[in-house]
């Protein structure tokens, strides 16, 4: 069974950082694409960065520079590092799957199909 589970959560003083982790299982990583999502309490869940299966990335207008998205298919982990943490980052950040080949990822919640549970991510003001 496909299974994505998200660790790394927690709160940071603005200014600080965190590594976010997207552990797989049940699958072959390699051949998905893999997002980075977050959701702000009343808002809508929004793209961070996602990376393709042949590792080609893309951010967020707002997130590039301050985020960097990575991958270890031998790890079967996708990570998601942040740096420069500001209040508005603060929200639950989800990873998603989607099977597909060469560059493609996409921003947009509605093209993955596999999701995790979340991991909270605060910074306080």
């Amino acid at each position: 069974q496909l299974q994505l589970v998200e660790s790394g959560g927690g709160l940071v003083q603005p200014g600080g950082s965190l590594r976010l982790s997207c552990a797989a299982s049940g699958f072959h990583l390699d051949f998905y694409a893999i997002g980075w999502f977050r959701q702000a309490p009343g808002k809508e869940r929004e793209g961070v960065p996602c990376i393709s299966a042949d590792g080609s990335t893309h951010y967020a207008d707002s997130m590039k520079g301050r985020f960097t998205i990575s991958r270890d298919n031998a790890m079967k982990t996708v990570f998601l590092q942040m740096n420069s943490l500001k209040p508005e980052d603060t929200a639950v950040y989800y990873c998603a799957a989607e099977r597909s080949f060469g560059n493609w990822c996409a921003l947009t919640p509605e093209e993955y199909d596999y999701w995790g549970q979340g991991t909270q991510v605060a910074v306080p003001s």
